[in-house]
C-alpha cells in the first residue's frame, strides 16, 4: 500500500513541475521597428557650394528599440539617383565627400538599425558646386508636381504643373512646355511662359506624354525627363 501512495506523490509532483505536454505557446520575440527618418541640415535645397570638398550633415534619427543605428548617404546627378557618385554607410551624422566642379548634385540619407531594417528616405536636396570660371549655372531640371507620374484622369482638362529652381537667384526663369498623346512629346503648347503651370484639354482613351524646358535668360537651359499619364 505504501509503495502505490509513494508512486501516486511522485505523479503528482511530476506533473505540478510542467511534466504535462499541455503548455501554453512560446510568447514570439517583439516585432522590430525601424527607425526614424533622418532631415538634412547641410548642404541646403538650392545652395551654390563655393568648395567642391563638402561636410555633408543631417539630424540623428531614433529607434523605438534602442538598436544602434547607421546612416547610409547617397549622392547622385540626377533626381531620380540613377547617377550616384557616392554611396556610403557612416555611425555618425556627418560624412566629408569629394566632388567635381560646376555639377548640379542631389543627395538623401536614410538610417538603418542594427537587425538591418530602415528608414524611409530622408527628402532630397539639390545644390550646385561652384565650377571654375563659371558666370552663369543653369537651372535645375524641373520637378512635376501634377498629374501623378502614370496617373489616370477622368476629366475634360487638366492642369500640368511643376516646379524649378536655379542658384542664381537673380535669374527669371521661363519655360517651354511640349506636350501631346503617345510616348515621345514633340508639340510646342507653351513658350518663353513665366507660369508653372499650364492647363491643357483631353480625349478620352489616351496616353499623354509632355516636358518641360527651363531657361533662365542668360543662355542656360535645363531640358525636363518625360511625364506621361492617361485617360480613362
Amino acid at each position: 500500500m505504501k509503495k502505490y501512495i509513494y508512486i501516486a506523490v511522485i505523479s503528482i509532483v511530476i506533473w505540478s513541475c510542467g511534466g504535462s505536454d499541455s503548455g501554453g505557446t512560446p510568447i514570439p520575440p517583439p516585432e522590430n521597428k525601424a527607425p526614424s527618418t533622418p532631415s538634412l541640415v547641410y548642404p541646403t535645397n538650392n545652395l551654390l557650394c563655393i568648395d567642391n570638398v563638402l561636410d555633408f550633415n543631417w539630424n540623428a534619427a531614433t529607434d523605438p528599440d534602442g538598436d544602434t543605428i547607421t546612416y547610409q548617404v547617397q549622392v547622385a546627378k540626377d533626381l531620380g539617383f540613377s547617377q550616384i557618385v557616392h554611396t556610403v554607410t557612416v555611425s555618425t551624422t556627418t560624412r566629408n565627400l569629394a566632388l567635381e566642379k560646376g555639377i548640379a548634385y542631389y543627395w538623401r540619407v536614410k538610417a538603418i538599425d542594427s537587425k538591418n531594417l530602415s528608414s524611409s528616405y530622408s527628402s532630397t536636396n539639390q545644390f550646385y558646386t561652384e565650377g571654375e570660371g563659371v558666370s552663369n549655372y543653369v537651372p535645375f531640371p524641373p520637378v512635376l508636381v501634377a498629374p501623378a507620374l502614370n496617373s489616370v484622369q477622368s476629366t475634360v482638362t487638366v492642369t500640368l504643373e511643376w516646379t524649378a529652381d536655379d542658384v542664381d537667384t537673380s535669374d527669371t526663369l521661363t519655360y517651354d512646355v511640349y506636350f501631346e498623346t503617345g510616348d515621345t512629346p514633340t508639340q510646342q503648347v507653351a513658350t518663353n511662359q513665366t507660369a508653372t503651370s499650364l492647363s491643357v484639354d483631353l480625349v478620352s482613351s489616351q496616353t499623354y506624354s509632355w516636358k518641360v524646358i527651363v531657361k533662365d535668360g542668360n543662355g542656360g537651359q535645363a531640358i525636363g525627363q518625360i511625364w506621361k499619364f492617361s485617360t480613362d
